[in-house]
């Protein structure tokens, strides 16, 4: 007997109750037909807004604190990748067809993450009970003394929610204090390089949990060479933090054995697949050649280093791109390209919370990044390495660490 096609587009829209489907940006990209009907909206009301636009707070109610306790919850659960319950809370409405005037109502939300392949958090699942009418039907004889039992109850509920938000709060607060000490001692300022000017950024995630495992390195290598690598583990918080140091540390003694680029990633592929929660971290590195003025270059699955040459064009780095490390079954060597470069030139390495935004393809990301560098090309690399994520980073913060290195050749 075949098995049945599912409409899961179908199975949504008949989901008893109110369901929502927002980005972690808090933009509606779908809703059942519960959501539209209680809510008094039409799917055009909602699709591609911010949801504080379609139901901002009721002006008229100078306690109302329905909207930051909403967008707190939500915030949290994208940063955590948590699911957050909220106590009951009273949410007005305006009535489209009345402007000005406020329906009251009484929710009691929950937010779910839904994780994508990558396994950052991609959606907001936003579910409502509403439970306007079972507040309501306690006004009618002896309401009033069950309405007070009913509020204390919930007042009861909701301050031991409150309490246990706030521990979890804190515990994430420590983890994420944890982590980001790791970070800064494994990632330090880069030495002096002689006569080429490096400048290196890194800037966490916004959320509690939200800190990954970008790093960088620059590392010396006989004769007037160098090295330089960006990376990117997978995943959240101190695990993806210890993991990163554990990455970085072997790359770094890999790059000055190894031959070129395309073998130190290689024995780093090999030390990943015995590293928990190595699998598919993402990889870039390069080697300058000063005296041939030459880049030999090797991507595990990573974003293309950007060349800015010294006429303003910027060409990316990518023909020696291949899977991130231990995600194939088993071992295979990995390629690596060459490019010269002319004196003056810069060299920008890169993981993906700079390019990568989830509402849109990468190579809008890479474009930006290209028309940045080139309405910046003189400038130093510190004041380059600024303007790069003021241009790019968004304004309200990076959902995803984002590392950076910007080097003068």
């Amino acid at each position: 007997m075949a098995e049945p096609r599912i409409d899961y587009a179908a199975v949504f829209r008949a989901l008893p109750g109110m369901v929502a489907l927002l980005t972690p940006e808090l933009v509606y990209v779908d809703a059942n037909d519960d959501f539209l009907r209680l809510a008094g909206r039409s799917r055009e009301q909602l699709l591609n807004r911010y949801i504080f636009d379609v139901f901002p707070e009721n002006p008229n109610d100078p306690a109302a604190a329905g909207m930051q306790e909403t967008k707190e919850s939500m915030l949290r659960a994208a940063a955590t990748g948590e699911r957050d319950t909220m106590a009951l809370l009273r949410y007005d409405i305006e009535d489209p067809e009345h402007p000005g005037h406020w329906d009251e109502h009484y929710w009691s939300p929950v937010n779910a993450p839904v994780h994508g392949p990558d396994g950052k958090v991609s959606l907001i699942v936003h579910r409502v009970e509403e439970v306007t009418e079972l507040i309501r039907a306690f006004g009618g004889p002896d309401g009033d003394r069950r309405a007070r039992v009913l509020e204390a109850e919930l007042y009861t509920r909701a301050r031991e929610l409150k309490e246990v938000n706030e521990r979890l709060r804190q515990a994430h607060a420590r983890e994420r204090e944890v982590a980001l000490a790791l970070q800064a001692a494994m990632l330090p300022d880069p030495r002096p390089l002689e006569h080429h000017k490096a400048a290196v950024r890194y800037r966490p995630a916004i959320g509690a949990l939200n800190v990954c495992g970008d790093w960088y390195d620059l590392v010396e290598l006989p004769g007037k060479s160098l090295a330089v690598a960006v990376g990117d583990v997978v995943g959240h918080g101190l695990a993806a933090a210890c993991a990163m140091g554990q990455l970085r540390s072997a790359l770094s003694a890999a790059t000055r054995v190894a031959d070129g680029p395309a073998q130190a990633l290689e024995a780093l592929d090999m030390y990943a697949r015995s590293v928990d929660g190595a699998e598919s971290t993402t990889a870039a590195t390069t080697f300058i050649d000063w005296e041939d003025h030459s880049i030999t270059y090797s991507c595990a699955g990573h974003p293309p280093p950007a060349l800015l040459h010294p006429d303003g064009s910027v060409v990316f780095l990518d023909g020696a791109t291949d899977p991130p490390l231990a995600a194939r079954p088993r071992f295979a060597p990995r390629p690596q390209a060459r490019t010269e470069f002319a004196e003056g030139a810069v060299l920008v390495l890169y993981t993906d919370g700079l390019v990568e935004r989830r509402t849109e393809d990468i190579d809008a990301g890479l474009s930006r990044l290209a028309a940045s560098l080139a309405a910046h090309c003189h400038a130093a690399p510190e004041e380059l390495a600024d303007a790069l994520l003021a241009d790019l980073l968004p304004r309200p913060g990076n959902t995803d660490d984002t590392a950076l290195i910007v080097l003068r050749l």
